[in-house]
């Protein structure tokens, strides 16, 4: 079968579906542990996720190409798998909302010099955004192609005029106990995993090509975090006043903070222009998938616009929790990551190859190196992030959590 996709397109799909909302959130929660402990643990997510994105790309070799990851999962793992996996979708959309919705109020608010209080920020972020996703998939993705330029233009702009402050004996700074903490923020910063089928179609089931998008397109989503985090930990104290920690525990993204130590009044409103325009291609995207998610599960597509009712159950639920909680940007984040995404991305996809390969007998053009080492490294690993993050839920840090200031 051959397909006119191409690698450096597939390798942009790829890292499209990385660099989002997310990013703005990566300085914070790694640049407390410091730049090099961080460093590990960037390379240590990109790995795993990369390796069961590739172990997806395997799984898809059994099927036809129009399966998604649910079908995957309910024809080798069962039908109470899919059913779970449906669960941990809509968990993560929500996740996911209420984290970018969050960070919009206080963006939103310091637009209007805090005049605006968080919890109006956000509402009014989501009334007047979530008409785009009610107008359905063209008037988003129209809207999605000028956010799109105006995102690359204002990181570009930001990492040309900020570099020259970056202090390099802040990069020096190091808590190795706080190593593992990010990992949560940074498995759901590395997500591209149900992008795989779509791309697999795209490429005409060429599985090379798959591959080298896939690698290509989280190497580069991973150089542009490390950019970013130079750039944000280079120039941001972990203490004090405005700091990491002081971030971390009032939800406060990167981009607000760099407007506090940076004298150029160039570098503030990119960095506004940077965190406005990734939280809205994240909010868009993930609002209208979630749309698409619901009117399949209750049957109710809209034809020319999406269904309000859908919209509304989209949209409420993380609205009210952002509304309730206006500083839950981190924990959100980290619910998605270290609760559903590492389950989808990470858990299932080994179980999905262990039980094909060597239970049911499943034969592909390609199989993922290392046998069922690499499948048990990949099981273990998702299982302590899963358990760590479900300890941290309920009050219990098996590993050291940054403490107020």
């Amino acid at each position: 079968m051959s397909g006119q996709g191409s690698v450096f397109g597939g390798s942009l799909l790829i890292a499209g579906s990385c660099i989002g909302a997310g990013m703005l959130g990566l300085p914070v929660i790694t640049g407390i542990s410091g730049f090099f402990p961080s460093l590990i643990m960037f390379f240590v997510a990109w790995a795993f996720m990369t390796t069961t994105g590739l172990l997806l790309v395997e799984v898809n070799q059994w099927f036809d190409s129009d399966i998604n990851l649910a079908s995957m999962v309910g024809r080798t793992l069962g039908a109470a798998a899919r059913v779970v996996t449906q669960v941990l979708y809509l968990f993560l959309f929500y996740a996911l909302l209420t984290a970018y919705i969050a960070g919009s109020g206080h963006h939103l608010s310091n637009i209007f010099s805090r005049l605006v209080p968080v919890t109006v920020g956000s509402l009014f972020f989501v009334l007047l955004f979530g008409n785009f996703v009610y107008m359905g998939t063209r008037a988003v993705d129209l809207f999605n192609r000028l956010l799109m330029v105006g995102k690359i233009g204002a990181f570009l702009g930001l990492v040309a005029l900020g570099v020259k402050y970056v202090n390099i004996d802040m990069l020096m700074h190091h808590e190795w106990k706080y190593s593992f903490f990010p990992i949560a923020v940074l498995v759901v910063s590395f997500g591209f995993h149900n992008m795989v089928p779509t791309l697999n179609h795209y490429m005409g089931g060429d599985t090379k090509r798959v591959r080298a998008s896939i690698i290509g397109g989280s190497v580069l989503a991973l150089v542009i975090y490390l950019i970013w985090i130079i750039i944000c930990v280079g120039i941001i104290p972990v203490e004090g006043k405005h700091g990491l920690l002081e971030a971390y525990h009032e939800g406060i993204d990167a981009a607000q903070l760099l407007r506090n130590f940076v004298t150029s009044r160039s570098v503030g409103i990119l960095a506004l222009l940077l965190a406005l325009f990734a939280i809205l291609t994240s909010f868009l995207a993930q609002s209208l998938s979630l749309v698409h998610f619901l009117s399949d599960c209750f049957d109710n597509r809209g034809e020319n616009r999406e269904s309000m009712g859908m919209l509304c159950l989209a949209l409420l639920p993380p609205l009210i929790l952002a509304i309730l909680y206006p500083n839950i940007f981190f924990a959100a984040l980290c619910f998605a990551g270290g609760i559903c995404a590492v389950i989808l991305f990470g858990l299932f996809p080994a179980m999905m190859v262990w039980r094909g390969r060597y239970e049911q007998n499943m034969e592909a053009n390609y199989r993922v190196l290392g046998g069922k080492g690499v499948l048990s490294i990949v099981i273990a690993f998702s299982l302590i992030v899963f358990i760590t993050q479900v300890c941290t839920l309920f009050g219990y840090s098996l590993f050291p959590i940054p403490a107020g200031t």
